[in-house]
């Protein structure tokens, strides 16, 4: 998630609703810190993927990749649980969650099965919508915790509960990779974690006193992951195996679970707490992340195909810093508006055809006093 949701968007800001009590009319403001985290964190996961390549020569560069992917994963989903909180399968949600989610998870399987026959030399490869292929897994992660979303509003422990799911997931190797239930169900406590989550809590964890925190915590956490490099499998962070396929006990797993829930929160507010409040050059392109999410696969699999990495140069010192500027760059280029317009149509379809209209009197109404 390779990996990472998020990339959820909140409603674009010309057809955002206006928020109760406000003028009619006006579009909902985005949040800039939002935005800018998202837009830092696909950037992160463009990075991560060029490192795959070049982790097997370089301690260095596979210290990196494991501390971006303890967090940079758990900070989208988070991320995405926070902006799913009004999530109540009412029909408009339930329309936005099918446009939003299900329509590009259908493309882009289909769309990645097609290309991957050609840049993993698998011309005969079959499209299983039922087996996520590359990045879609996230696709259909999402759909399936946006839709207990309503559950985890309902229940009086919602962490602890997800939490032992993610734990018993890591004893049941036999779930299988139907919808990759097992990493959906490992990385479900940070989406109930985000659903849990209020404005006042990301506020905590921008006051200077943790920014400042930060910095001795993420250098502590690169010395001990270029310490683990050959020590511990950074598959681990994936989320996506049970126990018994890094080769250790079962009992492994539920512990393993606590701890890389802990590393991974703990990483992840150092990573909130440096993001900027404010509106930067880069702030819009939050809004197009899945975009960039899902765009910039097909470019990583293209440069897989012409084995990029096989060159000596790649494996410098230089051409790893270059190597990690340009997918930052491409991935930029592809949250662009213009990117956005161009793939709207299959990434956020309106689909007014598909949908019965629904009947004035189904509509709900929320009262003031409901929070």
């Amino acid at each position: 998630m390779s990996d990472t949701a998020q990339p959820v968007r909140p409603a674009r800001p010309t057809t955002a609703t206006a928020a109760p009590g406000s003028a009619p009319g006006r579009p909902k403001q985005r949040d800039a810190f939002f935005d800018n985290a998202k837009y830092l964190a696909i950037v992160l996961v463009a990075m991560g993927h060029a490192w795959e390549p070049l982790r097997s020569g370089s301690r260095t560069v596979t210290a990196l990749y494991t501390l971006v992917y303890a967090f940079h994963m758990p900070a989208f989903i988070i991320v995405s649980g926070y902006f799913s909180r009004s999530f109540d399968a009412s029909p408009a949600k339930i329309k936005r969650l099918v446009t939003g989610v299900v329509v590009p998870y259908v493309v882009f399987e289909t769309a990645y099965t097609y290309f991957t026959r050609w840049s993993d030399g698998v011309p005969d490869r079959a499209i299983s919508l039922l087996d996520p292929l590359y990045l879609t897994w996230f696709l259909a992660a999402l759909f399936i915790w946006r839709l207990t979303t309503p559950i985890w509003r309902v229940v009086r422990w919602p962490l602890p509960i997800a939490l032992t799911i993610a734990a018993l997931a890591t004893l049941s190797p036999s779930i299988g990779h139907d919808l990759d239930l097992q990493r959906t169900l490992q990385f479900l406590p940070y989406f109930v974690l985000g659903l849990c989550l209020r404005p006042e809590h990301f506020s905590l964890v921008r006051r200077w006193r943790v920014r400042l925190l930060a910095v001795p915590v993420f250098a502590g956490a690169a010395v001990f992951s270029y310490w683990a490099v050959p020590r511990m499998d950074y598959a681990w962070f994936f989320h996506r195996d049970a126990a018994d396929h890094f080769g250790v006990p079962a009992w492994y797993g539920p512990p393993m679970t606590l701890a890389l829930f802990a590393c991974s929160l703990v990483l992840v507010t150092c990573f909130l707490s440096w993001v900027p409040g404010r509106s930067m050059w880069f702030t819009t392109l939050g809004a197009g992340t899945l975009y960039g999410y899902l765009l910039h696969g097909f470019v990583v699999q293209a440069g897989n195909h012409v084995d990029w990495a096989g060159h000596r140069w790649a494996h410098t010192p230089l051409g790893e810093i270059a190597v990690t500027l340009v997918a930052g760059a491409v991935v930029t280029a592809l949250c662009t508006a213009p990117v956005r317009r161009l793939f709207r149509c299959v990434m956020e379809p309106r689909m007014e055809w598909a949908f019965r209209k629904t009947p004035p009197d189904t509509v709900r109404v929320p009262s003031q006093g409901h929070r």
